[in-house]
């Protein structure tokens, strides 16, 4: 309820009270989605910070804030010097303007994710703090209050749809109510139970409370209550503090336990798959019975054979079949199978030292795993991810090659993704030896033949590449396309041209068909 009509309705007295004929003095902003309006008071500067990421829009009024020396935009440089006159509080609504002087207004729209701060002159915006959201921009300050009818008339009209018809409520003062029973109650009793609640916000109290697992500034005793305040401004500033660092504190948790669990994942994976490998070299010990075998009944085979029938002594003497090869004698036979078994044993005795080893580093992730859960401080989750060896983020994802990779007779092809890998494919990526293609006049893909050294670059290997450089451009949908082939060495980019733009200053142009090769990548 940070962003409610009736918790505004008890902050902006407040705010009147503080800022009148406050001067502002400076307005910036230095990290995204976030501006701040200093006041120079009598006494010590009044800050707002107003914070409006799609994800979470939130006021706060700091102490004090020490601005960046990089990294820092003036904005609204109209309001500076611009004295406040008075706070205006629109009703029925989540927004609330600072009236200035000079006809000047800064009005703050706390929509959730289209929340905005708006500057308007003599009532109509011109400046907006987000300009993605041009709905703001036809803004008038005199349409934003909204009219509710309180009676019991059109409460008995609305019962249907009551929250609807009483918007301001929100979502978590429905759920306030609904738990206290109000959907099974009589329509007499829920029409006092709205009465009783309104006049429970004429002055209200400030619990963050959490419910669900999330954080919420309420105006009712609900959830784990985490801190009671009497005073709004205190309770938002306390509220916007512990919100981002709990949301701090969960990504990061997040993020090291999915790396972990990822981990746990993959060794659980390669145990099974091992167990399985295990098992069927565990079942299949017919390296040892063929030996066993010929060596019993070495008297009975000759020389050249490739197959020989023999009872099997392990079976009840059913017939068995075995292959041996021709070249070798019955005896060299069985020296194989022998070898073959010695080698499946050390084998076995592999695998399941491998599983071993597995499920050690599996019970050592699950510690780990039940560590992180049990840690609610942002530093010791730090310090356990530093330890567990997930810093930085947790194991950076490596960033992905700007190119398609393709190979035809031995010869890599590269085919650039867009246009700004086209520019990190052709200049960072490429030799002055390699060979260079462009569909020609079109915009698409630029696409490299890597160089061999000692190897001439064949004919059908240009055609394949022009094919792909065709197929990867505006004129993939033509039977024929003309490609520009050149040398790197005679490809160069000049200074401030687009993305994707080069400048060839030797070129050979082939016809080919536009086709991707399937099978060649």
């Amino acid at each position: 309820m940070h962003n409610n009509y009736y918790f505004f309705r008890q902050l902006t007295p407040i705010l009147g009270h503080t800022l009148k004929d406050c001067v502002i003095s400076e307005c910036f902003s230095q990290n995204k989605e976030e501006l701040i309006i200093r006041f120079e008071t009598r006494t010590t500067p009044f800050f707002i910070k107003a914070s409006l990421l799609a994800s979470f829009s939130c006021l706060s009024f700091p102490d004090n804030f020490q601005r960046a020396r990089k990294n820092s935009v003036d904005l609204f440089e109209d309001l500076i010097g611009q004295r406040v006159n008075s706070i205006r509080q629109f009703e029925n609504e989540r927004s609330f303007a600072l009236m200035l002087n000079n006809q000047y207004a800064m009005l703050f729209k706390m929509h959730g994710n289209r929340s905005n701060v708006i500057l308007l002159k003599e009532g109509k915006s011109f400046a907006l703090f987000r300009n993605n959201l041009p709905e703001d921009e036809g803004l008038v300050l005199d349409e934003l209050d909204r009219k509710i009818d309180w009676s019991r008339e059109c409460f008995d009209l609305n019962r249907d749809k009551l929250q609807t018809h009483y918007f301001t409520f929100g979502k978590l003062v429905w759920k306030y109510l609904d738990d206290a029973g109000f959907q099974k109650a009589v329509p007499d009793q829920q029409w006092q139970a709205v009465q009783a609640f309104r006049s429970d916000l004429e002055q209200p109290t400030y619990f963050i409370i959490e419910l669900n697992d999330k954080l919420y500034l309420s105006l009712m005793r609900m959830g784990k209550v985490i801190k009671e305040f009497s005073d709004p401004v205190k309770a938002i500033n306390e509220f916007f503090h512990t919100y981002t660092h709990h949301q701090a504190l969960s990504k990061e948790k997040l993020t090291a336990l999915s790396a972990l669990k990822s981990k746990l994942h993959s060794g659980e994976l390669y145990c099974k798959k091992t167990s399985n490998k295990l098992n069927e070299l565990e079942n299949n010990n017919n390296y040892k019975i063929w030996a066993d075998l010929i060596m019993a009944n070495l008297h009975v085979i000759k020389s050249g054979e490739e197959k020989v029938m023999l009872q099997d002594f392990y079976q009840e003497n059913h017939l068995i079949e075995i292959k041996i090869k021709r070249d070798l004698s019955p005896q060299k036979n069985a020296e194989v199978f022998y070898r073959k078994s010695k080698n499946q044993q050390q084998e076995l005795d592999r695998l399941n030292q491998s599983i071993e080893t597995k499920q050690k580093e599996i019970e050592k992730i699950k510690e780990q795993i039940q560590k992180l859960e049990n840690t609610e401080d942002l530093k010791g989750i730090r310090n356990l991810s530093t330890l567990f060896g997930l810093n930085a983020s947790v194991e950076k994802q490596a960033t992905p090659l700007p190119y398609h990779e393709f190979e035809f007779q031995g010869f890599k092809i590269w085919v650039g993704r867009n246009a700004q890998s086209n520019d990190t494919l052709t200049l960072k990526h490429s030799y002055k030896e390699d060979l260079w293609l462009h569909a020609k006049d079109v915009a698409g893909s630029h696409v490299l033949i890597k160089h061999r050294s000692g190897k001439e670059f064949p004919k059908e290997v240009i055609e394949r590449a022009a094919q792909l450089a065709a197929y990867n451009s505006k004129r993939k949908t033509e039977s024929l396309c003309p490609v520009s082939v050149t040398q790197k060495k005679f490809v160069r980019k000049r200074k401030g041209d687009p993305a994707g733009t080069v400048v060839v200053e030797r070129e050979e142009v082939i016809m080919v068909e536009p086709k991707l090769v399937i099978g060649d990548q």
